[in-house]
């Protein structure tokens, strides 16, 4: 099988409706398959799978582990070649679906490679960025960012001083959309399921680095990414009482705690094979 396109559900059933009519609308000229897995939501999402959407394959999991665990669980059932991580709430066209395809077969090297994703507003969003250091909590999180040296952290962090209009090796990609290579798991390894929320996909997009695997921003593929993102807090007192934030911290302490060496840099850390 060409791809396996995986779709997780958590309490989003009509941003799964709506994926799953346009994805089998599509006349995708791979054989492929779409894997819906469900974190146990309890939204009534498997009868709506069984009602209406058949050709899709459905794995309900047990409890809700989170985010990789959940992505994890259809990689495991996937039968594909390469694997299309889809958010729900990411629109991609057949085209993009084919191009990232073709794109992966003439990069023999390439591990992941993401599209250029837009807002709904058709503006870039920033989704390939370069390995943070220990001040990504500080400047992306708190008053820090609109500073003089938290602007510039930023720009270099997101890398919006580059016109995304070539193909690019990055460090890493957003997980909302990406295509990746099954055969370099073998080598690379799951999501690490200690990741709840956040940062899976820094931390995988390392390892896929670390096992001379590249990581690619591909400009011709193109999608639409509907993010409902929390924004900055301006008072770290109210970062510490907002839950999506706290488990932000969380992620990000379990990954600088991963990486960092003894010099306290979790930017190096104990790498392999990094882009230069």
């Amino acid at each position: 099988m060409d791809l396996s396109i995986i779709i997780l559900n958590y309490k989003q059933k009509g941003l799964i409706k709506y994926c799953l009519k346009r994805l089998l609308s599509y006349n995708i000229p791979l054989y492929h398959e779409i894997i819906v897995v469900d974190n146990d939501s309890q939204d009534n999402i498997e009868e709506m799978m069984q009602n209406e959407f058949l050709r899709a394959k459905f794995i309900k999991a047990k409890s809700n582990k989170g985010y990789a665990a959940g992505n994890n669980l259809g990689i495991k059932n996937s039968l594909g070649k390469y694997i299309l991580i889809l958010n729900p709430d990411v629109t991609i066209t057949e085209e993009a679906i084919t191009e990232l395809y073709r794109f992966m077969e003439s990069h023999p090297k390439a591990g992941i490679a993401g599209p250029k994703i837009f807002n709904p507003d058709g503006s870039l969003q920033y989704t390939c960025l370069k390995f943070p250091d220990w001040k990504l909590p500080f400047y992306r999180r708190t008053f820090l960012s609109n500073t003089q040296k938290g602007k510039k952290w930023n720009q270099e962090y997101q890398m919006t001083d580059w016109d995304h209009n070539t193909d690019k090796k990055v460090d890493w990609l957003f997980g909302a959309c990406f295509i990746l290579r099954k055969e370099a798991l073998k080598t690379v390894g799951l999501l690490d399921e200690n990741y709840f929320l956040y940062m899976e996909d820094l931390d995988w997009c390392r390892r896929f680095w670390e096992n001379n695997w590249e990581i690619w921003y591909a400009v011709k593929p193109t999608a639409i990414h509907f993010l409902h993102r929390q924004s900055a807090e301006s008072n770290i007192f109210k970062m510490l009482f907002s839950k999506t934030a706290r488990t932000h911290l969380l992620s990000w302490l379990k990954y600088y705690y991963k990486f960092s060496d003894i010099s306290g840099s979790a930017s190096g850390g104990k790498n392999k094979k990094l882009p230069q």
